[in-house]
């Protein structure tokens, strides 16, 4: 596939920005004047009326003026404070379950999207469907040469886009999931006259759907959690933002679709951070002159002075009556923005296939199949990865008022990543263009993530990550690529819901390739940040007898 467009890569400039300001900034007055409509209306829901991602600002002050000690607060925390979930009618039967209407919905927006490169693009590259079609009947699968935001995260989020409309119109997750192959496979055989790509058909068809459910999710509980019968505006527009396949259905199909996605009350927990790169050291000795006859170029690295992130995890083990039935009734996302990158890293892992167990009085876990969707992008080198692997959640009550939360998942992927100038599938031009600068291959993936939470007061959260691009299933012969990043990070909840973060990253390459010189990159920052937390306790679930509170 091509490079990107103007119109595919406005997803990368526009989408991150909305998603932010829906994330860190919210409708807040609006919200505030709900709360309070709602505190007059209803005697008995003294607390903050919360969304579940989208309170940043007035969430926070309506929690001072109903102070709850943490040993008060319910015993499985919510998204921001939020009320339990409400049913909002039937979702996924009778007229509320389409198969007819996302199978049209996905090839009329790629029809769109090539008539749109065709006519403001390149012609040449986008002909019509059909000439694509026959042209790629007689080509064989390849992997191309996109750049690594294009392939790895524009891709995987229009591929979100296809899931979307299916689960959207009352679909499982596996059957949303085919709808999301099939819309990949179509583009790929017609979308464009280019090879169709064996890396996008990975990244679009199957990362897709572990970076589109949450997506889904995280809008489904947004409208869920709404205090009236239905949702207000706000909370609609908020839901198209983080989902807009959601919003489509929801708008130009009216009542037929207005049904919400049953969460059955898991246990979530929310943070925003927001802060500023205090101190970052590089060091690299990669040449990033593509032509080895020229002199050497080292690399620069642009700094990200303003950062912002987004956690949410959901379906925390140890909530009394929740079953982890359907895919993704746990998971773990991560969205990460910054000034230099825009999108600097998603991570979004879930439970497919598993149940929860227990382990004395202390300890609930869950284990089994985790679908894995990473994007991590500093500007010196990057890795995305599609895996599934085996692996374990859960909390451990070590005292009275400390836990210990903490996952460990194992398992194999398809990923692209590194820098590998001089060594790309076919010879760069005059100005290094024409060759994709990293890896593709087979990739074994790890990732051990522990918080300790002690009392309502401080939380140190460590997590590591450690990917392997072998040269199995590459086009580069010989090649290979070790990274890692650690994150550790320590919040002290000063106030309430605010706390101050101070964290630490650290990721390092190591790239080997037989004609070329092995190649280490190392990136480390420390930053200093305002936190704004979804639950004073940090998402402690407690499910201990006489604990306070207890969700039903």
């Amino acid at each position: 596939m091509p490079r990107s467009t103007p119109f595919e890569a406005a997803p990368a400039r526009v989408m991150p920005r909305l998603l932010v300001l829906a994330l860190l900034v919210g409708p807040g007055p609006l919200l505030a004047q709900e709360a309070q409509r709602d505190a007059q209306n209803t005697q008995h829901d003294k607390g903050p009326v919360c969304a579940s991602v989208c309170l940043a600002s007035d969430t926070a002050a309506d929690f001072t003026q109903s102070p709850q000690s943490p040993q008060q607060e319910s015993a499985s925390p919510t998204a921001f404070a939020a009320p339990p979930p409400k049913p909002v009618l039937q979702w996924g039967t009778g007229d509320a379950r389409s198969y007819w209407v996302p199978a049209a919905e996905v090839p009329s927006w790629e029809l769109l999207l090539n008539r749109f490169d065709h006519y403001v693009v390149d012609p040449g590259t986008y002909p019509s469907p059909i000439t694509n079609f026959r042209a790629n009947l007689h080509r064989s699968w390849v992997v191309d040469n996109d750049t690594f935001a294009t392939n790895q995260f524009l891709h995987p989020y229009q591929g979100a886009i296809y899931q979307g409309f299916a689960r959207s119109a009352g679909l499982d997750f596996w059957q949303a999931s085919a709808y999301a192959f099939a819309g990949s496979l179509i583009w790929e055989e017609s979308g464009e006259n280019t090879a169709p790509s064996i890396n996008d058909q990975i990244a679009t068809g199957i990362g897709a759907n572990f970076f589109g459910e949450p997506l889904f999710r995280m809008a489904s509980l947004l409208l869920e959690t709404s205090p009236n019968e239905s949702p207000s505006w706000w909370r609609e527009v908020a839901a198209a933002i983080i989902s807009p396949p959601t919003g489509f259905n929801r708008l130009v199909y009216g009542n037929r679709f207005k049904p919400v996605f049953r969460s059955y009350d898991p246990a979530v927990f929310t943070r925003v951070d927001v802060g500023a790169n205090l101190l970052t050291h590089f060091s690299s000795n990669v040449n990033v002159n593509a032509d080895p006859s020229a002199p050497p170029a080292g690399q620069t690295l642009n700094v990200g002075k303003e950062v912002a992130s987004l956690s949410l995890a959901y379906g925390l083990p140890g909530k009394p009556g929740y079953d982890y039935d359907r895919p993704f009734d746990y998971f773990d996302f991560q969205l990460a923005l910054d000034t230099s990158n825009a999108v600097e890293s998603v991570f979004s892992r879930g439970l497919l296939y598993g149940t929860d167990y227990s382990a004395g009085p202390n300890y609930r876990g869950l284990w089994g199949l985790y679908g894995i969707y990473d994007y991590v992008a500093p500007n010196i080198f990057r890795i995305s990865n599609t895996a599934a692997g085996l692996g374990t959640t859960g909390q451990w009550w070590l005292s009275p008022a400390v836990a210990m939360q903490g996952s460990a998942v194992t398992g194999v992927g398809y990923a692209g990543g590194g820098v590998i100038h001089g060594s790309g599938v076919r010879p760069p031009g005059p100005l290094g263009d024409g060759q994709r600068n990293y890896h593709y291959g087979v990739t074994p993936e790890a990732i051990l993530a522990l918080r300790l939470l002690m009392g309502d007061r401080v939380a140190l959260d460590t997590s590591a990550r450690g990917y392997y691009i072998s040269g199995v299933g590459a086009t580069e012969s010989r090649g290979s690529e070790t990274i890692n990043r650690v994150d550790v990070a320590l919040t002290v909840r000063v106030f309430d819901l605010h706390g101050i973060t101070l964290r630490y990253e650290v990721s390092h390459r190591d790239g080997r390739y037989g004609t070329i010189e092995d190649s280490q990159q190392r990136v480390s920052t420390i930053n200093l940040g305002y936190t704004l937390l979804g639950h004073a306790r940090f998402g402690a679930v407690d499910w201990r007898p006489g604990s306070q509170a207890r969700s039903d």
